[in-house]
């Protein structure tokens, strides 16, 4: 993909992003992702169904790339079990950091293959996964 096709699916994420809506979502997980050091605030809210990620809002205020990672992020995520979510995390960390990973379908999220050429831009990246990680680990507390 090039980097013209990238800016526009990252463009498209910021500008129309998937599910920012806090409408309706008693019963669901609510965790909040931020950056001490610029304006990403981003909250998280899922809605788990036993082990499955039954639906995954956000709202906040974050630069593009946040923005359009957590866009690009519910819609990978949605309906998928928790052991999907977390093998899908660890892979894609891993192409971040350039490092051997599975050959699972990142969809739009391939857009961010060379975000280890801006160093900085992996917080931006991976904001919405540390509280995606977190709410999982709060749901299975709840489940014991």
């Amino acid at each position: 993909m090039d980097s013209n096709d990238k800016r526009e699916i990252i463009l498209d994420n910021y500008s129309h992003p998937f599910n920012k809506s806090v409408d309706n979502v008693d019963g669901y997980v609510k965790v909040n992702s931020n950056n001490e050091s610029c304006i990403d605030n981003i909250d998280l809210y899922i809605k788990f169904n036993g082990n499955i990620l039954e639906d995954i809002r956000f709202s906040g205020e974050a630069c593009a790339i946040s923005t359009a990672s957590t866009s690009i992020m519910i819609k990978n995520m949605m309906g998928k079990s928790i052991d999907e979510v977390l093998l899908y995390i660890r892979n894609f960390e891993a192409m971040l950091n350039e490092e051997e990973y599975e050959d699972i379908d990142f969809n739009e999220a391939v857009v961010f293959d060379e975000t280890y050429k801006q160093g900085n831009r992996k917080t931006c990246v991976t904001l919405p996964y540390r509280g995606i990680e977190r709410a999982i680990v709060e749901y299975q507390k709840t489940m014991k």
